[in-house]
């Protein structure tokens, strides 16, 4: 086993800042949505790119940076994570037309591979009783960042101009780049071996595809040729793609891993419980801000329906040592039961209290501890189930399940939203906006991803953790590094 850093707390530290500076790109640019077209000279359909281009580049980055860590070492691509971070907020910044937007934000987008492998990385460089509270913080600064990404997003555009949003980001990238240098020890876990050049852009290619066609199918139509073209060529380049991986010699990801039933099950169950995250995300602040004028609408402003949103996403950080006592006392697959069965329970409560914004926020703020206890819960099981040496991998692979829960949830949800619409006046034009049973039609829909989740997490088989075995090659920690 690798020696523990000396300065453990200080590490985990950098290493949630960094895991929350990379999810803050999800959201930050929300606030400024619906003026981006004017603000970039384009139209709206070209500016809502600004948005999926991040969440793309995200996905296709996953497992490709758990790869390259597993064969690097994870310290330096998380040192090349945050400089990708910083270079997109910069690019961003200086931005005044939409090409220009595009390229900062995919490499913002890029970044996300930092989460997967600082996940990854605590468990050699943080002490056995601090493993688990470790890993459960860092995995839910993925929901904690976007939940609290709004509301700052929202007040630093009312208080200055919108550049000022990435002048910030990278800001805060360039204060996570020094933590990681100077405060993370820099593990001696490299595997040197071929990078999959040909695996990692049919992979990317086959995620584009797919990822366009479901986070496209609201606005094009779940029936247009374009959606189903960009899917299902999308699954075809896939499938070619795994043919491929499993006659490769070093692929980018170990198929053979990936199905292997505790490591399937737990992925697929990340899909159902990513949905079910997404889908308070994207609904709860809509009905928040619709006007009171609905019956149903609750008036609110964007800063505040952000604010409401706020303790949601610290619930996820402040339940991180609840999550490791539940897997320490009951076990990692238990206690991903207990959050998906949590966020369902959420999803079925806010059913009843639409009816102010406090009682909203309360079952957010559920629904929120149901996320973090599950997302703490599957990079356990999943690094209980492969080899140290591929642990970055698999760590990113699990966490593109998520993104594909996300994605799909949010193609869903917009289905759902703009098929049952009322009209309302809005200053001197009339716009139509979801209905009340749009709304409670999401909130079944999220409390069934959250069930399904219940019930695919009970079929994961029990496995011995495999670092328990001899790893090929024992790092070794600098203490210099972490001095």
């Amino acid at each position: 086993m690798p020696a523990p850093a000396s300065r453990p707390l200080a590490a985990v530290v950098a290493l949630c800042a960094g895991g929350l500076a990379a999810s803050l790109t999800q959201t930050m640019v929300i606030p400024i949505q619906g003026e981006l077209p004017r603000l970039l000279d384009s139209t709206a359909a070209n500016t809502a790119w600004v948005v999926t281009i991040t969440l793309l580049a995200g996905a296709v980055t996953m497992p490709v940076s758990g790869r390259l860590a597993d064969m690097l070492g994870k310290q330096r691509i998380l040192v090349a994570s945050t400089l990708l971070l910083v270079a997109g907020s910069v690019v961003c910044a200086l931005a005044e037309s939409l090409a220009t937007m595009l390229v900062g934000r995919a490499l913002q987008g890029l970044a996300m591979g930092f989460i997967p492998v600082g996940i990854a990385l605590l468990r050699e460089i943080v002490p056995p009783h601090l493993a688990g509270s470790s890993v459960a913080a860092m995995s839910a600064t993925l929901g904690v960042g976007g939940a609290i990404g709004l509301p700052l997003s929202a007040w630093i555009v009312q208080v200055g101009d919108w550049h000022l949003l990435f002048w910030v980001s990278a800001a805060v990238a360039l204060v996570v780049l020094a933590g990681i240098v100077l405060l993370v020890p820099h593990v001696h876990d490299a595997h040197p071996a071929r990078f999959d050049a040909v695996g990692a852009l049919g992979l990317a290619t086959g995620l584009v595809l797919f990822l366009v066609g479901l986070s496209k199918a609201s606005a094009w139509g779940w029936g247009s040729g374009r959606t189903l073209g960009f899917i299902a060529a999308g699954l075809v380049v896939l499938g070619v793609w795994a043919v491929v991986e499993l006659r490769t010699a070093e692929p980018l990801v170990d198929l053979r891993s990936t199905v292997r039933l505790p490591v399937l099950l737990t992925n697929l169950a990340a899909v159902a419980v990513g949905m079910g995250m997404m889908a308070q995300a994207i609904v709860v602040p809509q009905l928040l801000q619709l006007p009171e004028a609905l019956g149903y609408g609750l008036g609110q402003s964007l800063l505040a329906a952000g604010l409401w949103m706020a303790p949601g996403g610290l619930m996820m950080l402040f339940f991180a040592p609840v999550s490791s006592r539940l897997m320490t006392s009951l076990g990692a697959k238990a206690t991903l039961m207990i959050g998906a069965s949590v966020l369902g329970g959420g999803y079925v409560l806010a059913l009843f209290l639409m009816g102010s914004p406090w009682q909203l926020a309360a079952a957010a703020v559920v629904i929120s501890i149901g996320v973090g206890i599950g997302y703490a819960a599957m990079p356990s099981l999943v690094l209980d189930a492969n080899p140290a040496h591929e642990a970055g991998s698999a760590v990113g692979v699990n966490a593109l399940a998520r993104s594909l829960g996300t994605t799909l949830a949010s193609a869903l949800m917009g289905t759902v939203l703009t098929s049952s619409t009322v009209a309302v006046g809005i200053g001197d034009r009339v716009a139509r906006v979801p209905s009340e049973g749009a709304f409670q039609a999401c909130f079944v829909i999220g409390a069934a991803a959250a069930l399904l989740g219940v019930a695919i997490a009970a079929t994961i088989p029990r496995t011995r953790r495999t670092s328990d075995a001899p790893a090929p090659l024992t790092p070794r920690v600098e203490v210099r590094a972490s001095a």
